[in-house]
């Protein structure tokens, strides 16, 4: 038992990393926001299909009750990916990814309303110690910039976000997580379909190599892989350990984008890795 749960949650935590790219991808990629996430949904969408069909996964809906629900996730997908992008666009990687990380606190506050759960006060301490250290790491709130739009596009996608993984929990329990993260990304494509008629969309010929790298490991493979945990964790403990992302984020646009970290960026980490590590430990004797 204690086997599974550590590779559980080692694959938890690459899906952490792959999710963690999406900062420096969608900060560099230089395309409208909402054609970025028509491409990156549409080609994510083709690999997962096949991979459904090479491994016969069924993409049969059970039920027609889980019809509004798959819907409805997946426009919450599409609302989390578009408002975080503008966040990046805004302002920067860490601030971005840093106001998105208060989904943990959203999603705590929010999974006992929607689903069974008992309400764990830990969750409260864990998720203001995620808070405090994205506080920090913050560079500065300066009212007359972007970055406090950035900010208030970050916590618009963390409500987002909260709201998909509760539905995705729901749907867990009946389905492939592929299936679900297919599903999803279909619904996606084809709500901003028609933004392909209306914006800029020459820009795919010279960036979609990060276009593919951003379907391909941060969308098909990391979020199916984050889905699929929902499993073996509760929303609230999958969000928490995954609260990584803004560390890995920003190590990333270092060495990719030179955006570099100041001290701050150290210290405010060190408390959400703390949390984690906290977290990991509490989901282990649990389990």
């Amino acid at each position: 038992m204690k086997n599974q749960h550590s590779s559980h949650l080692l694959l938890l935590l690459l899906a952490t990393l792959f999710i963690s790219t999406s900062g420096a991808l969608g900060k560099f990629i230089d395309m409208p926001t909402p054609v970025i996430i028509w491409w990156r949904s549409i080609i994510a969408m083709v690999l997962l299909y096949g991979f459904c069909r090479f491994k016969r996964i069924s993409l049969k809906i059970s039920s027609k009750k889980h019809i509004p629900k798959t819907i409805i996730s997946g426009l919450f997908m599409a609302a989390h990916w578009i408002t975080y992008f503008y966040a990046l666009k805004l302002s920067n990687v860490a601030i971005g990814m840093l106001s998105l990380f208060t989904y943990p606190i959203i999603t705590t506050l929010l999974e006992p309303i929607f689903i069974k759960v008992k309400f764990d006060p830990i969750y409260i301490i864990l998720g203001f110690m995620v808070l405090f250290g994205m506080y920090i790491l913050v560079p500065e709130f300066n009212l007359e910039n972007t970055h406090v739009k950035g900010i208030l596009f970050g916590l618009l996608s963390a409500l987002f976000y909260a709201l998909r993984n509760i539905l995705s929990k729901k749907l867990v329990a009946h389905y492939h997580s592929t299936s679900i993260m297919l599903y999803q990304l279909f619904v996606i494509t084809i709500v901003l379909l028609p933004v392909m008629f209306f914006l800029e969309t020459s820009g795919i010929k010279t960036q979609y190599p990060y276009v593919i790298l951003l379907a391909v490991f941060t969308t098909a493979i990391g979020h199916t892989m984050l889905v699929n945990s929902l499993n073996h964790f509760t929303v609230s403990t999958a969000s928490i350990i995954s609260s990584t992302q803004p560390i890995l984020g920003i190590i990333i646009a270092f060495i990719f984008l030179n955006e570099i970290p100041t001290v701050n960026t150290f210290i405010g980490g060190s408390i959400i890795l703390a949390t984690v590590v906290i977290e990991s430990i509490r989901s282990r004797k649990i389990n």
